[in-house]
C-alpha cells in the first residue's frame, strides 16, 4: 500500500512544469523582507519584466565584447601607430 507522491513533492513537480525552480539562499535577517519582496516581484507576470530589467541592468554580467569589437571602439586619435623598420638580426645556423 503505496501512498503515492507527498503533497510536497507534486507541488514541486508542478512548480518545476511551469518552469519554476527552487533557489536556497542566506541572508542577513535585514534583507530577508528584501529578498522575498525580489522573488514575489520576480513571480509576479505584472511586475516581472520591469524586476527582470532592473536587475539585469544593476547586477547582470555586462555584456561580452570580443578583443576586435574592444579594440575597433578604441579612441586612437592622436596615438602614433607608425613604427620604424628594425633591421633583422644576424642568425648563426
Amino acid at each position: 500500500m503505496g501512498k503515492g507522491k507527498s503533497p510536497l513533492a507534486t507541488h514541486r513537480a508542478r512548480m518545476e512544469r511551469r518552469g519554476f525552480v527552487r533557489v536556497e539562499i542566506s541572508v542577513r535577517k535585514d534583507d530577508a523582507s528584501l529578498v522575498r519582496g525580489v522573488a514575489a516581484a520576480l513571480s509576479d507576470p505584472s511586475r516581472r519584466s520591469e524586476a527582470r530589467r532592473l536587475l539585469q541592468q544593476r547586477f547582470g554580467e555586462p555584456p561580452k565584447v570580443s578583443l576586435k569589437a574592444l579594440l575597433a571602439s578604441a579612441p586612437l586619435d592622436g596615438i602614433d601607430l607608425d613604427r620604424s623598420a628594425a633591421p633583422g638580426r644576424d642568425v648563426d645556423l
